[in-house]
């Protein structure tokens, strides 16, 4: 998830050291324009594509993580 994190955090131009599961997105710049580069970096990462609108419902970092993994299986 390391790799995730930073992109993530390039994405939410936020410091890499705050991206953990319990981060809130709402706090961030979660936004359509975050949603379509994190469907690209997740696709890039682990190669799995990932829904847009289950996406944007995401609030915490976990949530997207539970995506992940569920779209892996």
């Amino acid at each position: 998830m390391e790799n995730f994190y930073a992109e993530l955090a390039e994405v939410l131009e936020i410091d890499p050291a705050t991206v953990g599961p319990d981060m809130a997105l709402a706090e961030h710049n979660w936004d359509s324009l975050a949603i379509v580069s994190t469907i690209a970096i997740v696709d890039e990462i682990f190669n799995v594509t990932l829904d847009g609108s289950a996406l944007g419902k995401c609030e915490k970092v976990s949530d997207i993580e539970a995506l992940i993994e569920k779209a892996k299986a």
